[in-house]
């Protein structure tokens, strides 16, 4: 029996070093997560306990192996924390960003200048920097005819904000606002410019699908009857490069609240409708009873009228831009309303109205014409001609006209810019025989008193036929670069503005106008 003894107790120390090994392997296992930074230490212990024959080669590079996997695998946790607080980072950052700014991704830009003009007229229109070309040029017997009128103004200086966003790859998100300091409390009206106090220029917001192809704009803007340079894009519209705010005779503009859809095809076409806000320039002695118009109301001009308004004005625009030159064709509808014999009563007029920009010298030299013939059209002209007139039986007629301008704007290199103008607005003759009623000739109007000589008050009936300008001038960008630009400009106008002929004859006036202006443009 006693053989089988120390068999035993042999096998038990056989047994040992396995055991060890598991042992030390196990602590080693145990003390390498949180101590991994030690491993040349551990590395170091295992080397000896190897030499010592307490591990064998196999055990030591096993060992070793198990212990290099568990510092790789220490290593890629590492790493996946440290970007996971990297992004985490970066999403905190955006998010403090857009809960500062709260424009949540929207782009911001501020556009404007600021401008020191003079203006010089050689009759007294008193008026600031946007001239008065049709009642404000005063008749021979007008003691301002014989004054001239010199002025300083900063009111022009203009600030604008664009605001932009894309809330995916197709829509775009646009709202646009522009001001300056041309109002004046008993000034403001609704006839063309929508001059109020604060004087609001323009104020919309445009929804842009380019897969559609479609954009809708609703706000305060240019009028659709304006012409752009391409397509039917808001803030591409071509306007006069004048200093005069009026910008120039002939010129077809009103910028007033609208509704406005535009549909572009690939092929150059831009189709667009418009509903603008409405306003009559009514003029004429009004049989008694007749309503036409009305004094200001809520949060409307007291010391003014407003004309009865039935609907809103219509304007359906084609545009088409084939590769060379941008050509448009629109058709204006207007609807006039009185209350006659207490009946109420609508008349309806429009017109048809053209353009072309063309690029005689591409990006050197540009030549523009445009076009507007109908009834019931002078709100859309600079000059500001009549609409309407009286009937004698008190019911409104429209007034035929026909505006017109031509223009040359050159662009010889990146500092100048030189431009002329030549533009007439013209009004037909709707004057009813051996009555005061109507507009146009008429030999019951007394023109005498609108001669040199002349008592000026008694010159009140005569009315406007037609008002004709030349316009030229230029623009000098004397610096650019990193704090925007600067420029000077200068322009000469001659107007010719010519009565309808009554009693004596056809009385006519003219202007002669000059303006310098300096412009900074602290944001482009």
């Amino acid at each position: 029996m006693s053989p089988t003894k120390p068999s035993c107790v042999a096998d038990r120390r056989g047994h040992r070093p396995r055991r060890l090994t598991l042992a030390l392997a196990g602590a080693l296992a145990l003390l390498g997560a949180p101590a991994l930074a030690q491993q040349p230490a551990h590395d170091g212990l295992l080397e000896k306990l190897r030499d010592k024959g307490v591990l064998t080669q196999d055990e030591y590079e096993e060992i070793k192996r198990e212990r290099e996997a568990e510092q790789a695998q220490h290593e890629r946790e590492q790493t996946r924390k440290e970007a996971r607080k990297t992004a985490s980072d970066a999403e905190e950052k955006q998010k403090a960003a857009a809960k500062d700014d709260g424009l949540r991704g929207v782009k911001i830009k501020v556009g404007g200048y600021i401008e020191a003009a003079s203006i010089y007229r050689s009759r007294n229109e008193t008026a600031d920097v946007g001239s008065n070309y049709n009642t404000g040029i005063p008749v021979q017997s007008n003691p301002n005819h014989e004054m001239s009128e010199f002025r300083e103004s900063a009111r022009q200086s203009r600030l604008t904000l664009l605001a932009t966003g894309n809330p995916d790859d197709k829509t775009a998100l646009a709202g646009y606002f522009e001001t300056d300091f041309l109002g004046a409390g008993v000034t403001s009206n609704s006839v063309e410019s929508n001059s109020y106090t604060p004087r609001l220029r323009q104020a919309y917001a445009t929804y842009d699908r380019s897969d559609w192809g479609f954009e809708f704009l609703g706000g305060q803007a240019w009028s659709l009857t304006t012409m752009n340079k391409l397509g039917i894009n808001p803030r591409q519209e071509n306007i006069p490069l004048t200093i005069d705010a009026q910008y120039t005779v002939g010129f077809n503009w009103t910028r007033n609240a609208q509704l406005r859809v535009v549909k572009s095809y690939d092929n150059g076409l831009t189709l667009g409708f418009s509903a603008e806000s409405p306003q009559a320039i009514v003029i004429g002695t009004s049989p008694a009873g007749t309503v036409f118009n009305n004094p200001g109301g809520s949060l409307l001009n007291s010391t003014t009228t407003y004309s009865t308004d039935i609907a809103p004005d219509l304007v359906l625009k084609a545009a088409l831009d084939p590769g060379w030159g941008h050509y448009e064709l629109y058709g204006l509808m207007r609807f006039f309303r009185d209350r006659t014999s207490n009946e109420n009563s609508t008349t309806t007029g429009g017109g048809i109205g053209a353009s072309a920009l063309l690029p005689i010298v591409h990006g050197k030299l540009d030549f523009q014409a445009s076009v507007l013939a109908g009834t019931g059209i002078g709100r859309y002209g600079s000059a500001q001609l009549p609409d309407v007139t009286f009937r004698p039986d008190g019911k409104l007629v429209t007034i035929p006209g026909v505006d017109a301008l031509l223009g040359v704007v050159g662009h010889p290199n990146e500092k100048w810019d030189y431009y002329v103008y030549g533009g007439m607005e013209r009004a037909g003759s709707t004057a009813y025989a051996g009555t005061k009623f109507g507009y146009g000739d008429n030999p019951l109007v007394d023109t005498k008193d609108c001669f040199y000589g002349g008592i000026f008050a008694n010159c009140s009936n005569a009315t406007t036929a037609n008002v004709w300008q030349a316009q030229l001038g230029a623009w000098w960008k004397f610096y650019q670069g990193s704090y925007g630009y600067m420029e000077l400009g200068a322009s000469y106008s001659y107007i010719r503005r010519t009565l309808f002929s009554g009693n004596a004859g056809s009385p006519s006036t003219d202007d002669n106008i000059v303006m310098t202006s300096f412009r900074y443009y602290p944001f482009q």
